[in-house]
């Protein structure tokens, strides 16, 4: 009831969609307590871990068309920092010819993890040691295909309006590129596989590799990911990870491993987690991740955790 009240009041809010077909109000709740060993001694704080706000919806148009929208925004509930920030915002047309959509929003590279990453949005996350191209990016136009016979593409262009980069001293040494992300998976009968690569996402003449699968059977899940970084200097770095889930009843374990040189030489990265169901949109958690690399960088975490859908 209190769901669709707040609809009906962001519909009224917002008349140019009032004839919307779908407006649906979202959001999701993720906080833990946890400790943090960074090298210093242990500390204590409280997280929100991208907990969000959105809307998105669809207008029908004519000959079978479809506008559509969303607009997210993270909420950082802990109270540390900007109270919102802009996540994915886009909007677009959707169709039988596929769809097209332009905004701030994740790369097809970022999007072909699919669910590998099972401590997504938590210090586990493969952004801290595996990788460096888990991207959103703003002035980017992405077309994405019907999917056919299990098979999806999807192609995003990224302008950086010829954006200038400095060096230390404020002197102008080049301008940015323009990007491309580019992703082919095959997503049916429980088995994922796919491609992505990135030129000139992160920065000018980086390419990025990504492979990945992930395979569901029953209550188990497994999977891994593969990716390769090489740099304008031609020097190139790797990483992998692999992860394990088991469902029973309402508990889920979990377990993640990976290697990377990508974000630190030698980087190595260790989670474990238990999930509980309170309900399909209510979940209580707990994880432990331990870090190492070169230099003698090593950090562990110990959490607990809530997280509320709607």
């Amino acid at each position: 009831m209190k769901k669709t009240a707040i609809t009906l009041a962001l519909a009224a809010a917002l008349p140019t969609f009032a004839d919307a077909e779908v407006l649906t109000f979202y959001g999701k709740a993720n906080t833990s307590f946890q400790s943090n060993d960074e090298g210093d001694g242990a500390t204590t704080d409280v997280k929100s871990n991208a907990s969000r706000v959105g809307v998105k919806g669809d207008l029908p148009l004519d000959s079978g068309i479809k506008g559509i929208y969303k607009m997210e925004y993270q909420v950082n509930i802990d109270g540390e920092g900007d109270t919102f920030t802009q996540r994915n915002i886009y909007a677009g047309l959707e169709g039988g010819f596929g769809q097209v959509i332009g905004g701030k929003f994740d790369t097809p590279l970022k999007i072909a993890q699919k669910k590998v990453d099972l401590f997504n949005d938590l210090e586990g996350d493969i952004k801290s040691l595996i990788t460096k191209s888990d991207n959103r990016e703003s002035n980017n136009l992405q077309y994405t295909t019907p999917t056919f016979a299990g098979f999806t593409v999807a192609a995003a262009y990224i302008s950086n309006k010829e954006a200038e980069i400095f060096d230390d001293v404020g002197n102008q040494i080049d301008t940015r590129d323009n990007g491309t992300s580019v992703s082919l998976a095959y997503d049916q009968n429980g088995v994922y596989l796919a491609y992505a690569f990135d030129q000139s996402v992160e920065a000018n003449d980086w390419q990025v590799n990504r492979l990945v699968a992930q395979y569901n059977f029953g209550n188990l899940q497994v999977g891994g990911l593969f990716e390769e970084q090489e740099k304008a200097d031609n020097s190139k770095q790797d990483g992998w990870m692999t992860s394990v889930a088991y469902k029973i009843n309402q508990w889920t374990a979990k377990a993640q491993y990976g290697q990377s040189d990508i974000v630190k030489a030698d980087g190595e990265t260790f989670s474990l987690g238990l999930d509980y169901k309170l309900s399909k949109a209510a979940k209580v958690f707990t994880f432990y991740t331990d870090e190492t690399a070169a230099n003698d960088y090593e950090r562990s975490y110990f959490g607990i955790g809530t997280e509320f859908k709607f």
